[in-house]
Parts: C-alpha cells; sequence; structure tokens
C-alpha cells in the first residue's frame, strides 16, 4: 500500500471512532410523561437517529444539523440550517427549541444532543439584539483568527440558550445531556457554548475578548451583555460519546497494524494554520535529519498524529479551510525534504465552507506546483489554499461525515 492510500486508511480509522455508532450505553428508562430530543451540531441528525435505535419507547423532539448533514430518522424532526454563519432557518428552528424546552414539564425528560456546530446552528439572541447584528458579530469573530473557547464565550453572552440557559428553561423536567466534543480539552461548557452545562466567568470576559479583537458593539449591546447573567445549574446527567483522543487513538492502533510507529502529539493542537503547518514540518524534517524522535529511532516509519483546531486569520480573498491551509504552509517548508507525507482534514468532511475535508501532501507537492506553473507562497498569502489543492488535484473529499471532533492530521515520516 503507498502512503497516500495508507494515510487514508488510518484517517478512515478516525473518522469511524468519532461517530455515534455504539455509543448510546446508558439511556434514560421511560418517564412519567414524554422523552423529549432536543439537540443541535453536525452530528446532531446521527445522534439522534442512533439515541432511536437504543432506546425503547415513544419519542419526539427537534435537533438542527448543518445543511448536508441530515440523516433519516424515525421520531426526532431533523432541520437544517447554516454553518458557520447562522441564517434564518437555525433561527426559527432555535426558537422552536426553546419552545419545547420551556413547555416540557416536571414529569417529561429531555434528551440533549450537542455537538461541534451547535453554537452557530443554535441561534437565539438576547431581546435587544437583533439577528443581524449577532451575524455581523459572529463573521467578524470567525474572520479574526480568534480560537474557538474565545469564539463560544462571546457567542453564550449574546443568547438566551447558550452558558447553561436551555437547561435553565427545561427545568423542572429531568435532563440528560450526550456531547461530541470539538473542543480541545473537552470542557464540556464550550461544546457549542454549553446550553445545558454550569458556565463559569464574567460577561466582562466577552467585552474583553470583543475588544481584543477590534469588534464593535454598541453601548446598548454592552449594556445587555452584561444583565445576561450565567444562570446557576442543578447537575444533570452528561456522557461523552466521542472525542479528539478517541479519534486518535483509533488510529494509532491502525498506524501500528501498517507497521508505522504511532505518537500522539496532542489532541488540542491550537494556533494560527499557517504558522502551526510551518512548526509541524520543521518538526518532521527534524526528526527525519535526526533519524528519531525524542529516544525513538526510525527504524521503522513515525506517524505523528494530532487533533484539536487551528484557526485561520483571513487577509486575503481566497478559498479555503484551516486544514488545506495548514498543509499548504507545511508543503512550502518542507521545500525538497523527502520521504515525508502528511493529511490534514476536519472530521465533520468540511473543511471551511467548501466541498472538501482536506488535503494531502507529499515530496511530489511542489513539483506538481511547478508543473502546473502556480506558487504555492501566493497562494497561501491570498488564502486560497482550497484553489492551489484542486489544481495539483491533491484535495480530500470525504463528504459530511455526520460527526466532528474538530481536526484531525497524520504526518508520515519515512527511513
Amino acid at each position: 500500500m503507498n502512503n497516500e492510500k495508507s494515510l487514508k486508511l488510518i484517517m478512515s480509522a478516525a473518522l469511524a471512532a468519532a461517530k455515534p455508532k455504539d455509543k448510546f450505553k446508558k439511556v434514560p428508562t421511560r418517564p412519567e410523561g414524554k422523552l423529549i430530543v432536543i439537540g443541535a451540531g453536525k452530528a446532531a441528525a446521527s445522534m439522534a437517529r442512533e439515541f432511536e435505535n437504543n432506546y425503547e419507547g415513544p419519542i419526539e423532539g427537534l435537533v438542527i444539523t448543518r445543511y448536508g448533514h441530515r440523516t433519516k430518522t424515525k421520531f426526532v424532526k431533523v432541520i437544517e440550517a447554516a454553518h458557520p454563519e447562522p441564517d434564518a432557518n437555525g433561527l426559527l428552528a432555535s426558537k422552536r427549541i426553546f419552545d419545547i424546552a420551556t413547555n416540557s414539564s416536571e414529569k417529561d425528560h429531555v434528551v440533549f444532543l450537542i455537538s461541534g456546530g451547535a453554537s452557530s446552528l443554535l441561534t437565539l439572541p438576547l431581546s435587544g439584539i437583533s439577528f443581524e447584528e449577532k451575524q455581523r458579530i459572529n463573521k467578524e469573530l470567525l474572520i479574526s483568527g480568534a480560537p474557538i473557547d474565545e469564539m463560544n464565550i462571546v457567542r453564550r453572552s449574546l443568547s438566551q440558550l447558550k452558558g447553561g440557559r436551555l437547561a435553565k428553561a427545561i427545568f423542572p423536567a429531568q435532563l440528560t445531556t450526550y456531547m461530541i466534543s470539538d473542543i480541545p480539552g473537552d470542557d464540556p461548557a464550550y461544546i457549542g457554548s454549553g446550553p445545558t452545562i454550569q458556565a463559569n466567568g464574567s460577561n466582562q470576559d466577552s467585552i474583553a475578548i470583543l475588544e481584543n479583537y477590534k469588534i464593535a458593539i454598541s453601548d446598548k449591546i454592552k449594556k445587555i451583555i452584561y444583565k445576561n447573567t450565567l444562570p446557576q445549574l442543578i447537575k444533570s446527567p452528561q456522557y461523552m460519546l466521542a472525542n479528539p483522543i478517541m479519534a486518535l487513538k483509533s488510529a494509532a492502533n491502525v498506524a501500528e497494524k501498517e507497521g508505522y510507529i504511532p505518537i500522539i502529539l496532542s489532541d488540542s493542537l491550537e494556533g494560527e494554520a499557517k504558522i502551526e503547518g510551518k512548526k509541524m514540518a520543521e518538526l518532521a524534517i527534524k526528526i527525519s535529519n535526526e533519524k528519531k524522535y525524542k529516544n525513538i529511532s526510525l527504524s521503522k516509519p513515525i506517524l505523528l498524529l494530532s487533533g484539536g483546531e487551528t484557526t485561520v486569520k483571513v487577509t486575503g480573498n481566497g478559498k479555503g479551510g484551516r486544514n488545506t491551509e495548514f498543509m499548504l504552509s507545511m508543503a512550502i517548508t518542507l521545500d525538497k525534504a523527502k520521504n515525508i507525507s502528511a493529511l490534514a482534514v476536519d472530521t465533520d468532511g468540511i473543511d471551511g465552507i467548501e466541498d472538501n475535508a482536506g488535503a494531502y501532501i507529499s515530496d511530489e507537492t511542489l513539483k506538481k506546483a511547478i508543473f502546473k506553473k502556480v506558487n504555492p507562497q501566493t497562494y497561501l498569502n491570498k488564502n486560497d489554499s482550497y484553489s492551489f489543492f484542486k489544481k495539483i488535484n491533491d484535495l480530500i473529499f470525504t463528504s459530511p461525515t455526520l460527526t466532528n471532533v474538530n481536526d484531525f492530521r497524520a504526518v508520515l515520516i519515512n527511513p
């Protein structure tokens, strides 16, 4: 098996481990009232379907997922909406979920399904903040280069649902939360901005983040944010179905079978994509030159695995997500280095807003660029990594995977 096929086989194992299939080991007993399922995120529909397959008894409810991430469910209604920029469909579905929550009774049991993408999909701004204003703030955050935890702090400060406020609406009904984490560190309060999780901090944190990234808000909105205090919640059951480390460990198991030495660097790598891509290339070159990683000899191919979420600071007008930008930066830094190949993908199957999951590089990448007469640095400067990899035919397509544990990166260094 060649390097590209082998890396894609390992990638497939990571994606499979990130899915909710066979993960609902504990489900609630049948309540005296209704069992209601609500949820949001890129995995919301597949989570709802899997919950239905594991629960005996009548179910009703509604979940929101990204366009193209729908799957067939028996009882739970699925609404698709825009991500990463909220749209009217998301607003309408969020209002319906809020109504379902507030109308539940103490005899009911509400199951909440949360996964990456929920912060943009579950969008119900506070009274006094227009939907258009929330869209603007969200868009400016997305291009600012702010890490996901900071974006979610701001999002929850503008929301009627996030930061535990949905749990407050559900009370006194029973509540159980099932999660698929796309957050470095897997803190439940930051997954989808934690609609049913006790949050900590103050609203001053949100104001400070907006000021740091020079995102303007009016004095009126500042006052609304300050008044939107975080509620104190009664603790309810929470279950983690999948997270980045599960995907990385599954990938490592397959890598060993392929005859590689897998090394999990981190499940929570963050930073600007083009900077982190450069660092990863430099590490791979060092291992290749020294024939070892720390005290591990390069007697067999070494595979560096990492997860987490990098960011892109948008200064150009090109197309591409953080994984293609990471790969393009890495390819430029590798230059003429031999025996190093790599891939990076978003585990939801969509890198940014394009149709690809990510990209693949090898020591053929820059040779292909020369043949196609494309300058990789020019494409990187324009944030146009998608177009670069499309021209050399090294984009990776998986279609929507119906899950999301953020990015998956694999770097193969042959002896």
